[in-house]
């Protein structure tokens, strides 16, 4: 894992990636519920965070809504697309203060910016003020995807990455890496390392959507797809352990 080093008469571990983008999946958030937000998971979240935030990491957060409303589904039943997007916006939002409750109650600062204003319950989007926020310590939860219908949080992980210079994006999935076949359905399917960008956009593994994985290429951001749910993995990868697949050039 990270390096050591030494304070006074204390050793402590080094982290390896020192500001990351941790991209969390709505559906995560449902624990074994159907719909809607499992109490217990998200206080977990909210725990191994502030683990993390403990050892100097800076921590922004993007989320997705698919454990209330998915565009993409809504418009497959005939809802215009346009207006299921933006819904699937606004259940981002509602994910993102339910975290920030969370976190705030065993003590970490932490702000909720949206790329939709609604400024009596969060801070519009400003990339120079998230940054801020980030040298000040306190967790950032970017909601409401980019603000624009046809562009999946998947997309706003990556481009808000690269807007406040993080140094690897962290996807926190129900399963614990990237596999040839569905895990779940497969007890043969074949759990890969590490891939390239190249590979995952050939073969189309469902790690992130195209226009996310294009955009972390250009700009060489490194993805780790983990398991959110296994306690103790956001601490694992940040301090550079051996979890989930690594995506990267």
């Amino acid at each position: 894992m990270g390096s050591l080093i030494t304070l006074g008469s204390f050793t402590v571990k080094r982290v390896k990636y020192s500001r990351i983008l941790l991209k969390i999946s709505g559906e995560v958030l449902t624990g074994e519920r159907e719909y809607g937000i499992d109490p217990k998971v998200i206080q977990q979240i909210a725990q191994e965070i502030k683990e993390v935030k403990g050892l100097g990491a800076e921590i922004a957060i993007v989320i997705g809504g698919g454990n209330i409303f998915r565009g993409v589904a809504g418009s497959s039943k005939g809802m215009d697309r346009v207006s299921a997007d933006y819904m699937g916006m606004l259940a981002t939002v509602l994910n993102a203060l339910a975290l920030q409750d969370a976190l705030e109650k065993i003590g970490v600062q932490t702000r909720v910016q949206t790329a939709i204003e609604m400024r009596e319950i969060a801070e519009p989007y400003i990339r120079r003020k998230a940054i801020r926020h980030l040298e000040k310590g306190r967790v950032v939860i970017f909601a409401g995807g980019t603000g624009n219908p046809y562009f999946t949080t998947d997309t706003t992980a990556s481009l808000r990455a690269m807007e406040i210079g993080a140094h690897v994006i962290l996807k926190g999935t129900k399963v614990d890496g990237v596999y040839d076949s569905d895990p779940f359905r497969n007890p043969k399917a074949k759990k890969f390392e590490e891939l390239t960008y190249l590979e995952v956009l050939k073969k189309r593994f469902k790690v992130m959507d195209a226009t996310a994985i294009s955009l972390c290429m250009d700009h060489q951001i490194p993805i780790i797809v983990f398991n959110l749910r296994r306690k103790g993995n956001i601490k694992r990868v940040v301090l550079g352990g051996k979890v989930g697949t690594q995506v990267k050039g």
